[in-house]
């Protein structure tokens, strides 16, 4: 294994996905193709009548630089987990977790999901 050291912001830019587990990624690859909502959205970026949307590698559709989340309850739940139950997790509650969350994604009824999900948390309560 080589690891090679890039000077400057070269490696300032990562995208979201590349920072996550392999289960966030491969659930979001079996998926993306499943959401007609978001299928309509990358239909519209290719005819040019979305302009703050853009399609990345992968088929990843970003809205205002943010991944957009097709609506598949494991992958959202696999999203919810991963900082509320990492080693470092505080539980500091939903308005905070919202706040993280919503730097890298969208999803419809996104802040509602995840005040669900914090209230079923025993150590937030």
């Amino acid at each position: 294994m080589i690891v090679e050291y890039h000077p400057g912001k070269v490696n300032v830019v990562a995208d979201a996905l590349s920072k996550k587990s392999g289960t966030i990624r491969l659930l979001f690859a079996q998926s993306k193709l499943g959401d007609s909502d978001l299928r309509m959205v990358a239909e519209e970026i290719g005819k040019g009548l979305k302009s703050n949307y853009h399609i990345k590698a992968y088929g990843i559709l970003l809205g205002e630089g943010r991944i957009c989340v097709p609506n598949t309850l494991e992958l959202k739940q696999a999203i919810l987990e991963e900082p509320h139950s990492s080693t470092y997790a505080m539980h500091l509650g939903s308005t905070k977790m919202y706040r993280t969350l919503k730097k890298s994604y969208w999803w419809s009824s996104m802040k509602r999901e995840i005040a669900e999900y914090v209230d079923r948390c025993l150590l937030c309560q």
